[in-house]
């Protein structure tokens, strides 16, 4: 019986092995050099919170609130670490952005509380209603209420997108990773990894494709005086 021959009809011939490989090769590498973009971002912004610079505010970004109006896990994580950070002095005013987009859903107010009651002053608490997303709450922070350089707080691994964003939109973005008050579990972390690299590769193609802008904006809030005027 006759060999088969390696280049007959139905096979695919060794040059296009090669260029398939070098075409999946390709379509892996280009999300990966997005990925890599964000977090080098990241590079010398982020600090511990003992090593946290000034600014002239510290901007807590918001995240899922209970029926009870109390703060999830991650998010009094956040709060208490932000809560610290502004008794060492980093900055004279704390801006708190989350969801509130409708009369039963308030993740700011909360957030508010929750700062008060660790001892932030309620006239240093400034709060942003519409911080949907952690892009409008960057945009935003910049364009509505006029901060130039921002302390950044949230969960370790959200916190170079948001460096990220921030530094795409002129603000000179510092961030701090909370500090965990409880032990998450592996599949909690591995779930928020998980995650994040989705949203890292959104957040890429929300600035340097889709030129994407907040769902609502609002006039200008100065940073100064009572924050309350914002509740």
């Amino acid at each position: 019986m006759q060999a088969a021959n390696a280049d007959s009809p139905g096979r695919p011939r060794g040059p296009w092995r090669r260029r398939l490989l070098l075409a999946l090769l390709a379509v892996a590498l280009v999300p990966l050099g997005m990925h890599c973009q964000v977090l080098a971002s990241a590079w010398g912004r982020n600090f511990a919170q003992d090593e946290a610079p000034s600014a002239e505010a510290i901007l807590v970004l918001g995240a899922s609130v209970r029926p009870n109006r109390e703060p999830s896990d991650m998010l009094r994580d956040r709060l208490v670490t932000a809560a610290q950070l502004y008794a060492r002095g980093c900055a004279p005013k704390v801006l708190v952005s989350g969801d509130h987009g409708s009369a039963d859903y308030d993740e700011v107010s909360t957030m508010a509380r929750v700062l008060e009651e660790a001892g932030v002053p309620a006239e240093d608490i400034f709060l942003d209603h519409s911080g949907f997303r952690t892009l409008d709450s960057m945009y935003r922070a910049r364009h509505v209420y006029g901060l130039r350089r921002v302390l950044v707080v949230s969960n370790p691994f959200h916190v170079p997108r948001a460096i990220f964003l921030g530094q795409a939109f002129g603000i000179d973005t510092l961030g701090v990773g909370a500090a965990e008050l409880q032990s998450y579990s592996l599949s909690t972390h591995t779930g928020n990894q998980t995650r994040e690299v989705a949203a890292r590769l959104l957040a890429w193609l929300d600035v340097h494709l889709w030129d994407t802008r907040p769902r609502r904006m609002d006039p200008a809030i100065k940073l100064e005086g009572d924050g309350r005027r914002t509740r």
